[in-house]
């Protein structure tokens, strides 16, 4: 296989005097009820090499999950309407702007822990500070999709949760391939990425995000809901 890049990415990052490759990996459109370990193995295979980083999305592992709704199916609440108007819009995405997105964030955080994060955020955007809401209200709301036009479909009109237990997910992967290459559930977009589960040590999270900062799988129709980073001799 040789490698290439996603159109308007580069292949190769230098990080830290270290260049890695960030290789994409198409699939077909991946929907609920697929099995994510035949998936991912199908595909990556024929790809990965020893000493490889395998990284997936945590979209195509909470899809795969069920962890998917469509917009119109999603009955909010009237304290969903009420909160998701102070949520600041930015071009990161619409986040828990929308009422469909604050109700998930509801029912998968809980409404105390909610309520809590919009109080202290409300006190500390006043003066002047600003990420307390997400910080509060935790990884399983900061990380909640929701639709946006340039997603493939079905996915534009549905919001997509954080994956089930993505560390156990990560070890049946790295199993299922052979235990030749690390696997990681990451959390990308245009703006950077956080690692939500992986058979790398902690200590190299941060270099992974890093390494993944710049999204080399695209945020729009590309399909490539997988890649290897792979270090450059």
């Amino acid at each position: 296989m040789t490698a290439q890049a996603n159109e308007g990415k580069a292949l190769e990052v230098d990080i830290d005097g270290q260049r890695w490759q960030r290789i994409p990996i198409r699939t077909h459109v991946v929907v609920a009820g697929e099995d994510i370990i035949e998936v991912v193995t199908r595909y990556a295979s024929d790809v990965v090499q020893p000493g490889d980083v395998l990284f997936v999305t945590e979209k195509i592992v909470a899809i795969t999950q069920g962890r998917s709704y469509p917009v119109s199916d999603i009955q909010a609440r009237p304290l969903a309407h009420t909160l998701s108007k102070y949520v600041t819009k930015t071009s990161h995405g619409i986040g828990l702007g929308m009422p469909e997105t604050m109700e998930m964030a509801l029912r998968e955080v809980g409404t105390p822990r909610i309520l809590f994060a919009a109080a202290v955020a409300a006190v500390s955007k006043a003066l002047g500070r600003k990420g307390d809401f997400y910080r509060i209200a935790g990884p399983k709301a900061r990380g909640i999709d929701g639709p946006t036009q340039h997603t493939i479909p079905p996915y534009n009109t549905q919001v997509v949760l954080v994956p089930d237990q993505p560390d156990a997910v990560a070890a049946e992967i790295k199993a299922a391939l052979g235990d030749i290459a690390d696997v990681a559930i990451v959390d990308i977009n245009d703006f950077g990425g956080n690692i939500l589960g992986a058979t790398v040590p902690k200590a190299g999270h941060a270099r992974l995000a890093r390494i993944l900062s710049d999204n080399p799988l695209g945020q729009g129709h590309q399909s490539t809901p997988l890649g290897v980073i792979r270090p450059v001799d």
